[in-house]
């Protein structure tokens, strides 16, 4: 999302400068070997400048410092942990006379670094919400190692609404977080701004059903229950899962993985590929908070879909309404589904105007965010401008 995001503003015009937040340790703003590792790493990120800062080794040596940023990552307060690192970075003093007329922050836990910009050239603050970062860091808790007391959802989205409130400007990526943040900070300026994603090539469609998934918990868990509660009931179909969320369920439950190790096709370079040639795309998912990305780029490759109710969470259209969607939310229905969509076919101009297809152009396409970018920031760069004339 930060790559489509800086290139829209490019696009756009503007100067773009990226400041990165590391959790390695830094002394001053990143060494460059650090620096050109994760240049090399990163190169879809095009900025005008790039930084890298950190955890300063000032603060590693504090002893009380690194103790209680270590005490708050043994007990699972991510929230505190991340924040800890922004507040103990060093000071960005190597941006020299840099001017900029907007700030535009990617994370609540960013935010210390953002404000000390905006107190320093008194220009209006954006802040991307990126879903409800307390939620997730709750899930993650709960499987993970953890010291007890664990930290609670509830502390920790104090914390993210503390530094939320401290943005001009809260940019939210999905239906369901605007309007929890819009309940939980009626005080503050809310805008719903889809995230820009990439297009997955349309294709002429193949013979496989296709999951796509990589290995994060809502992933792991709803595959789990597709493997376990509709494959029983989809009898002989021809099944590719893609991503490396078969490692994840080869370590969670080796009898279920061996069970089904023949569909699995681990991480390819070309993603592209299978959703091109895929019969159609299954979105069986059961977890997770928040915009899927997975489901934008199943919407944009046009295929057919078979996809739970969940799949569409945060996205303001009823995807019943979506010619080439089958909703299908019980082990039962999804089981029936499958035979159907494996045996159609469709051309490449028909995925390419297909219901799905449309809805990605307009709403979640690299131009449809430059264009609601643009509309967004305008009036803040022109009456900032007005205001130093």
């Amino acid at each position: 999302m930060v790559a489509g995001q800086a290139k829209a503003y490019r696009q756009l015009g503007a100067r773009v400068v990226s400041i990165a937040l590391s959790d390695q340790v830094v002394f001053g703003l990143a060494a460059a070997r650090f620096t050109r590792a994760y240049l090399e790493a990163s190169p879809e990120l095009d900025a005008d400048r790039r930084f890298v800062t950190g955890l300063s080794g000032s603060a590693v040596l504090n002893p009380l410092k690194i103790a209680r940023i270590g005490w708050s990552f043994a007990h699972g307060d991510h929230a505190a942990t991340y924040l800890a690192f922004a507040l103990s970075s060093p000071q960005l003093s190597r941006l020299g006379r840099e001017r900029f007329d907007l700030v535009h922050c990617n994370h609540f836990f960013c935010m210390p670094l953002a404000q000390s910009l905006r107190s320093a050239q008194g220009c209006p603050l954006l802040l991307d919400t990126h879903d409800i970062q307390a939620k997730q860091y709750a899930l993650r808790n709960t499987n993970g190692w953890y010291l007890p007391p664990r930290a609670s959802y509830k502390s920790m989205l104090a914390r993210e609404l503390e530094w939320l409130r401290r943005a001009d400007l809260l940019l939210h990526l999905n239906t369901e977080e605007e309007a929890t943040f819009r309940a939980l900070l009626p005080g503050q300026r809310h805008v719903l701004l889809y995230p820009p994603v990439e297009a997955i090539p349309t294709g002429p469609g193949g013979c496989d059903l296709v999951i796509v998934a990589s290995a994060n918990v809502p992933n792991i868990l709803s595959l789990e229950w597709f493997l376990r509660e509709v494959m029983p009931r989809a009898g002989d179909i021809s099944l590719a899962i893609y991503g490396n969320v078969d490692a994840a369920i080869r370590s969670r439950d080796p009898t279920l993985y061996r069970r089904f190790a023949g569909h699995f096709r681990g991480r390819i370079d070309d993603i592209g590929a299978a959703y091109a040639n895929a019969a159609a795309v299954l979105l069986p998912t059961t977890e997770g908070h928040g915009l899927s990305i997975k489901t934008i780029e199943a919407l944009s490759s046009g295929a057919p879909l078979i996809a739970t109710r969940h799949a569409f969470r945060g996205i303001a259209v009823d995807p019943a309404s979506l010619g080439n969607v089958t909703i299908a939310d019980s082990p039962e229905a999804f089981a029936a589904a499958l035979p159907k969509l494996a045996a159609e076919e469709a051309e490449r101009d028909v995925r390419q105007n297909s219901p799905t297809r449309r809805l990605y152009e307009a709403a979640f396409s690299p131009a449809a965010y430059r264009q609601s970018l643009a509309r967004l920031v305008g009036p803040l760069v022109s009456a900032r401008a007005n205001l130093s004339a």
